[in-house]
């Protein structure tokens, strides 16, 4: 696992416990002593952590970064993992898309589809699944919900989108998480965005989840879907050796590496 990923997990961790033990990390990650430790004085150098005896404390509680940051980490998992989910579906299916770097990925993915019916309250999303000429009819049924636009969003959110998704029954409901865990489940940095999430869950028949290795293991702020309702996990290649995807493989019914 490269450092830069094992230090986005360690943050993530950061951000959910405030502060956490060496003994954590090495369990969390399955690394060895020696590799915690140098993480540990690579998060302090960089001013995002402080070291104390037997760990690290959070300085301050960061929120996920932006999407467009989020877009080009781990770009080619999450493409990987997009592509899998893909082979999922079928035509006549009606999915939920939240609004992630993954699921814009997927929404690319759809384009080559046909018979779809697409809710999501993604702006990109909507963007990838309706690009075409106005003379040309577009392969799927693109819904966008409703709701409030932030400075520099794009999605949309609020009480009226998460009513919107009420009025809807989906076959399949695809998220992008923050983290996934065994215990804990599925789980989002904000509030608006855990809100969404859960409303487009309980509204599926099916929840996949589409998560790079650097988000199994991780538990942020909100939960918004417990483990028993995770019917697919979908994550890349690199997770195959994490003690976290390990555990997750025990409880979830379905587990795709692509």
């Amino acid at each position: 696992m490269l450092q830069e990923t094992r230090l986005h997990r360690i943050r993530a961790l950061l951000s959910t416990f405030s502060r956490i033990g060496t003994e954590q990390i090495i369990k969390e990650l399955g690394i060895s002593r020696e590799t915690a430790r140098r993480d540990i004085i690579e998060l302090e150098a960089q001013g995002l952590a402080k070291r104390v005896h037997g760990g690290l404390v959070a300085l301050d509680t960061a929120p996920e970064p932006p999407l467009r940051v989020r877009s080009t980490v781990m770009a080619k998992e999450k493409r990987a993992v997009a592509r899998a989910a893909a082979q999922l579906l079928l035509p006549g299916q009606t999915v939920f898309l939240d609004a992630g770097s993954t699921t814009t990925m997927l929404a690319e993915e759809l384009r080559t589809m046909s018979g779809l019916t697409v809710i999501t309250n993604s702006l990109n999303a909507a963007l990838q699944l309706s690009a075409a000429e106005e003379h040309e009819t577009l392969n799927n049924q693109v819904i966008l919900l409703g709701g409030s636009l932030q400075a520099g969003a794009q999605e949309t959110r609020g009480e009226l989108t998460v009513g919107e998704i009420f009025r809807y029954r989906a076959d399949v409901a695809l998220l992008s998480p923050v983290g996934i865990e065994q215990n804990f489940g599925a789980s989002s940095f904000h509030p608006h965005e855990a809100a969404i999430a859960g409303a487009m869950a309980r509204q599926a028949s099916r929840l996949i989840l589409l998560a790079d290795h650097s988000k199994l293991g991780v538990s942020s702020r909100m939960n918004y879907a417990s483990i028993r309702q995770v019917s697919t996990l979908v994550t890349d290649r690199g997770a195959a050796a994490l003690s976290a995807f390990l555990a997750l493989e025990q409880v979830v019914p379905q587990v795709i590496l692509a």
